[in-house]
């Protein structure tokens, strides 16, 4: 395995341009919120993630956003682009054409249309289909709450074994998922949390590090959790990562991505709606969630793009 994964990434939100329907990317603001990101600890970028909205664009907009990814970002951040589609033949054909556009590696999510046919002997001649044909490292996509289908620990250990198969991202938010992949894979296999809830307790699990939506809004304190971990301070992480949870509360369950989008503008970033059929933040939402960036973030707290 060439590329050995670590530390915090944010999965990054697509912007949209104003107007009535706000529905045209917004490539240039997504170079900017990531020329922001360049700035933290953040060791790279997740574009084309759940909270990007990835089932929402068109291919043309997806490679589009890959693009910018990589010209945007720092020396030396990495670049994941999600390319699972509803079809192995698709998933290799977007994954190549991500790779082309320079991304590092590939975050593929199982197919989940066709969620009861999707078997453990299905997904796995998927993923080996796909890991086989790719011209960038794999990283497994385990997300059942959104795709309706599970990638079983036991699955993900047998296809660890693949050379270009470097790693997952469990959003699964169960940890005896992450216990059972961490201790029956080998060493150089990265496995991830997708859940803000989980920073800390992932780590201590032999994580090797997150890829999270509130990493957009707060990631000096995701960093922070994950360096303090790494210097054997973990009381101190588990304090930062017990205030993180009312933001990670509200912008991941509460309100969602158009809260994640408003939160995000609160430190410069461009924000704005989510693409239909996603509502608009409910009235409620900026009230609560510019007093829980504040108390997180006190004077860090930014100016609205407008």
């Amino acid at each position: 395995m060439s590329l050995r994964l670590h530390g915090i990434f944010p999965a990054l939100i697509t912007p949209f341009r104003g107007g009535d329907r706000d529905e045209d990317v917004d490539f240039e603001a997504f170079a900017g919120n990531i020329g922001l990101l360049n700035a933290t600890g953040l060791t790279g970028f997740v574009v084309l993630g759940s909270n990007g909205e990835c089932v929402s664009l068109s291919w043309d907009e997806a490679l589009g956003l890959v693009r910018k990814a990589r010209g945007a970002a720092a020396p030396g951040k990495l670049v994941i682009a999600g390319t699972g589609q509803e079809s192995t033949g698709l998933t290799i054909d977007f994954t190549n054409a991500a790779a082309g556009l320079g991304a590092d590696a590939a975050l593929v999510r199982p197919p989940g249309y066709f969620k009861a046919r999707m078997t453990r002997e299905a997904l796995k001649r998927h993923y080996l289909a796909v890991a086989d044909a790719a011209r960038i490292p794999v990283i497994l996509y385990n997300i059942p709450q959104n795709t309706g289908v599970v990638i079983e620990p036991s699955l993900v250990v047998e296809l660890s074994a693949h050379p270009n198969i470097i790693g997952i991202k469990d959003s699964s938010g169960s940890l005896s998922n992450l216990e059972e992949i961490v201790r029956r894979v080998a060493a150089d296999f990265s496995c991830f949390v997708g859940s803000g809830y989980l920073i800390l307790p992932a780590l201590v699990m032999g994580a090797r590090g997150a890829i999270l939506g509130v990493a957009n809004a707060a990631p000096d304190h995701c960093v922070r959790i994950y360096e303090l971990f790494r210097q054997g301070k973990v009381e101190e992480a588990a304090a930062l990562q017990l205030d993180i949870v009312p933001l990670n509360k509200a912008v991941m369950d509460t309100y969602g991505i158009p809260g994640l989008k408003y939160a995000v503008s609160l430190i410069g970033q461009k924000g704005g709606r989510a693409r239909p059929p996603l509502l608009p933040l409910a009235e409620v939402g900026p009230a609560e969630i510019s007093r829980l960036m504040s108390e997180l973030l006190g004077n860090k707290i930014g100016v609205q793009y407008t």
